[in-house]
């Protein structure tokens, strides 16, 4: 893999919603993005990468994260970025924290040599500050005084329990930080819950899901999901018998009694990488379909 992202070559192009105005280096290196238009509820969608054989970590110490998946790939590192930049609010459960406890949830932290590109689309977007970078962990076992959370570079929400919220406010609370209690069963949040608490704080516009696997399988099981970008990378890792090596989605069982079906609507190369991009049909009940209140600015 080069260093340098080179311009992903379209193979199947969507002409749904409206294109972005994307600044010309990043409209060069990605081509022409749409994004569903203007709707009463966000547009929810997911990105990540997996290997041939379906696996999204390799799930042991130190590599846990997707640069393993990817093969530290410049180019689905620039989409990454890309997504966050359009992104009013990005989704992380508490696993995702643990696999990467020193990152921030923004654009530029995932590609720094493009950081200007992404905050000139962000502004073109009408974006005034970066994305709420929200964590859900039911148990609250996280760490307040990770960057998310202590370095001010972004404001920070943490969704979790009663007894998770109980279990944070033994810790000192950055200002840039708030805690939120939901309701729980078995020690998991519904995602319902969740983007309606979401946009209660912020009134987002585009909801980017980054994971992990167990989260995403709430949101699928919720039809939440609008769109799923997925980077294929050309690898196999394989899988031996019990070492849970995790796949997109775990935690639920979808086929063959409730298959969830995606269309293909994109799809581009680079480097012997593929960029697909699938439409589901998402809810248009509970969360998604009420009030847009805001608690703060």
């Amino acid at each position: 893999m080069t260093s340098d992202p080179t311009p992903l070559i379209p193979v199947l192009e969507t002409r749904r919603g409206r294109t972005l105005p994307l600044p010309p280096r990043l409209e060069r290196l990605y081509g022409s993005l749409r994004i569903a238009a203007a709707a009463a509820r966000p547009w929810v969608y997911s990105n990540f990468v997996s290997t041939l054989d379906g696996v999204v970590s390799l799930h042991s110490r130190g590599h846990l994260g997707g640069a393993d998946i990817s093969g530290s790939s410049s180019e689905d590192r620039m989409v990454m970025g890309l997504l966050r930049a359009i992104a009013d609010i990005v989704i992380v459960g508490a696993g995702t924290l643990a696999a990467d406890p020193e990152h921030v949830w923004t654009a530029g932290a995932i590609f720094p040599a493009l950081e200007q590109d992404y905050r000139h689309l962000s502004v073109a977007l009408g974006q005034r500050a970066p994305p709420l970078n929200v964590v859900v962990s039911g148990s609250g076992a996280v760490d307040l005084r990770l960057p998310v959370f202590s370095s001010g570079r972004v404001p920070a929400l943490v969704l979790t329990s009663t007894a998770g919220a109980r279990r944070l406010r033994r810790q000192r609370k950055p200002d840039s930080v708030e805690i939120r209690a939901l309701p729980a069963r078995g020690g998991t949040l519904s995602p319902n819950a969740i983007l309606e608490a979401v946009c209660r704080v912020r009134a987002g516009k585009r909801i980017l899901v980054e994971g992990g696997p167990r989260l995403l399988a709430d949101f699928y099981a919720e039809r939440l999901l609008d769109e799923q970008f997925l980077t294929l990378a050309p690898q196999l890792a394989g899988r031996d018998s019990g070492d849970c090596r995790p796949g997109l989605v775990m935690g639920r069982h979808f086929a063959p009694r409730q298959p969830l079906w995606g269309k293909l609507i994109d799809a581009r190369r680079a480097d012997g990488q593929l960029f697909l991009r699938y439409a589901f049909a998402a809810a248009s009940r509970g969360a998604r379909s009420r009030g847009r209140k805001r608690s703060r600015p």
